[in-house]
């Protein structure tokens, strides 16, 4: 452990300063403390679940919110069915759901038995609708609270829609890019007033599960509930598979081997 970096990055987290600093995986069992910590990942990435279950065990929060789980499907998670990997994935219908193999992910339910369990995933239909209607129109009248009532800064909104086009393999049609976005930020305020209703409900710490994209400090999750609730004391910490360019937006970052995957964009390889 690196003491030094752990105190200048209480010191960050307190003044609210975009600086990050570079951890190991093991210096996850000694994060500085906060209301919300958020724990990204790459979803495919094995390491960073258990990453993410080992700072789990350490931190004991009070509640663990998912990206990948519904509300109804975080109410579904029972003291019977949580220490049982095959019985937890079919109860929420995971092998269905589009994410990885669920065995990644039960570490993370097992690292805090106590943890209330709380879902942050939106509908899909109102995450569609987004892409047409915009973001404030589906969130109603919570949109101002987390700022999807401001439009973006205009050169934020082509960093975003260069990433949403890069994301999809360079395939999309530029037309669909501004509404890719704003699915983007629905995402983010959803996730963060789910993240504020377990705050409420249990007192906290709470740990949020979720991809690196949504734990960003400058426009994801942590963006959002800062606005909603600046109060909050939070804590964002991302996971890569390379050293980033630049100074990543997070207050902790690390770097683990790669997973061992296919090429994503060989679906839409036309040669």
């Amino acid at each position: 452990m690196r003491p030094f970096i752990f105190l200048s990055a209480a010191i960050a987290l307190a003044a609210g300063s975009a600086g990050a600093e570079q951890i190991a995986p093991a210096d996850l069992t000694s994060l500085p403390p906060a209301d919300v910590i958020v724990l990204g990942e790459l979803h495919d990435n094995p390491l960073h679940h258990v990453n993410q279950a080992s700072a789990v065990a350490a931190l004991r929060p009070a509640a663990l919110v998912f990206e990948m789980l519904t509300p109804d499907q975080a109410a579904g998670v029972t003291p019977e069915l949580r220490d049982d990997a095959a019985a937890l994935g079919a109860a929420l219908e995971w092998q269905d759901s589009g994410w990885p193999d669920f065995a990644m992910y039960h570490p993370i339910f097992t690292a805090a038995p106590d943890a209330a369990i709380f879902g942050a995933a939106l509908p899909r239909e109102e995450v569609r609708r987004a892409v047409g209607e915009g973001a404030a129109a589906v969130l109603g009248s919570d949109a101002a609270l987390f700022g999807l009532d401001r439009p973006l800064p205009e050169d934020q909104k082509a960093i975003r829609e260069a990433a949403q086009m890069e994301a999809h393999c360079n395939a999309l049609p530029e037309a669909m890019l501004p509404g890719m976005v704003e699915a983007q930020r629905l995402r983010d305020a959803a996730f963060a007033r789910a993240t504020l209703k377990a705050l409420r409900e249990t007192g906290g710490p709470v740990v949020v599960i979720t991809g690196n994209g949504h734990a960003r400090t400058d426009w994801g999750l942590p963006y959002a509930l800062g606005l909603a609730a600046p109060h909050v004391s939070l804590l964002s910490v991302g996971q890569f598979e390379a050293v980033p360019e630049g100074d990543p937006p997070y207050h902790l970052w690390l770097v683990t081997d790669p997973a061992d995957r296919p090429d994503p964009c060989a679906v839409f390889d036309k040669g």
